[in-house]
């Protein structure tokens, strides 16, 4: 991926099972305050433990530190039914040298709607064109959706992999040559 055409504008993720696990409804009974732990996990107050899915800190602190994506925007698109708790994990959780998944995002998007809205926000907000966006997301529908925007949308039923990532950055690659 040399070129620079070749990459996304704007690279959005899902949070709930995409970024991490579990998602926040199914911590009803537990929830915030979360307590971070010494291997990057966190704790809800009822003791379960919410993790970064596969290669989410690597690509984030990729996507913060490699000076390849500096005029990309890093966006979060959520419907998640508890966007406080959500906040706070954002917050706590830690890509390395200190980035956290909060300090690294350019764009929240996090409310109850039909994630073609975040996007037209995104794009009302940036300028940036839908075919120069790319949206990670571990709902097979929100991606039916949002691709009819125009957005590239990757399904990643296990979350963000190195794999997922990789090939979806080729694929977005091969599209726009």
């Amino acid at each position: 991926l040399t070129m620079a055409g070749a990459l996304p504008k704007v690279v959005a993720f899902d949070l709930d099972a995409t970024l991490w696990y579990p998602e926040m409804y199914q911590l009803w009974g537990g929830g915030a305050p979360f307590k971070k732990n010494s291997d990057g996990t966190l704790t809800d107050k009822s003791g379960t433990t919410c993790y970064m899915m596969g290669n989410t800190a690597a690509i984030i602190h990729e996507l913060k530190t490699d000076p390849k994506w500096k005029d990309t925007k890093l966006a979060y698109c959520s419907c998640t039914d508890e966007p406080v708790w959500a906040d706070e994990c954002m917050l706590k959780f830690d890509v390395g040298d200190g980035i956290t998944l909060e300090s690294a995002v350019d764009i929240k998007e996090i409310f109850k709607s039909q994630k073609t809205s975040h996007f037209r926000n995104i794009n009302k907000k940036t300028g940036i064109a839908f075919e120069d966006m790319i949206f990670y997301d571990n709902e097979e529908h929100n991606c039916k959706t949002v691709k009819s925007l125009g957005v590239h949308c990757v399904y990643t039923p296990r979350g963000m992999t190195e794999e997922v990532w990789k090939s979806s950055l080729a694929e977005f690659a091969k599209r726009r040559s």
